[in-house]
C-alpha cells in the first residue's frame, strides 16, 4: 500500500495511537522511522517489555490505542502472555494486536491467530520493506471495512 493510500484511511487530523512494545532498542528506532516515512500524524508510546504494557493497558486513566504492535520476545512478560492477558479482558480484548517477530515457527502463529491476534509480521531485513508492511497493518486496522484475516491472510509480507 501507499502513502497516498494509507492516508484515505487514516484522517490527517486523528493522530493514530500507537503503541509498540519492543525490547530492542533499534527495532524501535526502526519503527518509528518507519512511521515518519510514512508521513502519518501518529502518537507512538515505546515500552520495553509486556509488564510495562500490560500496566500501562490496565492503567484507568490511559486513552487506549488503536493499535498494539508487539514484540514475541520480551523480557519480564512476553508477547503470548500479553496478547492472552489483552484479549481476556474485557476493556482490552478489542484493541488491534499486530505481532513483530524476527522468528518464524508455524506452531507459534497458529497460537498466536488463535489467540487473537489480527496480524503477524515477520520484521524484515529489508528497511523499505519494514516501512511497507508497517504502513499496510496500519491500513487494515484503521479501515473499519476491515475484518480480522482468516489464517491465510494473517501473515502480512511484502515482496521486494
Amino acid at each position: 500500500m501507499s502513502t497516498e493510500t494509507i492516508n484515505q484511511v487514516v484522517k490527517p487530523t486523528l493522530p493514530v495511537n500507537i503503541i509498540l512494545a519492543e525490547d530492542d532498542y533499534d527495532d524501535c528506532y526502526l519503527f518509528k522511522y518507519s512511521l515518519d516515512e510514512l508521513k502519518i500524524n501518529f502518537r507512538l508510546t515505546t515500552l520495553k517489555n509486556g509488564e510495562e504494557l500490560m500496566s500501562l493497558l490496565n492503567s484507568d486513566s490511559v486513552e487506549l490505542p488503536h493499535v498494539v504492535f508487539l514484540d514475541i520476545n520480551m523480557p519480564r512478560k512476553n508477547g503470548l502472555e500479553c496478547l492472552a492477558e489483552i484479549k481476556g479482558n474485557e476493556k482490552l480484548k478489542h484493541l488491534a494486536v499486530i505481532i513483530l517477530s524476527t522468528s518464524y515457527s508455524p506452531s507459534i502463529i497458529k497460537q498466536l491467530f488463535n489467540g487473537g491476534a489480527h496480524f503477524y509480521i515477520q520484521k524484515p531485513c529489508d528497511v523499505v520493506q519494514f516501512q511497507q508492511v508497517i504502513g499496510d497493518a496500519i491500513t487494515l486496522v484503521m479501515d473499519p471495512a476491515v475484518i480480522r484475516p482468516v489464517f491465510e491472510n494473517f501473515m502480512l509480507v511484502r515482496e521486494t
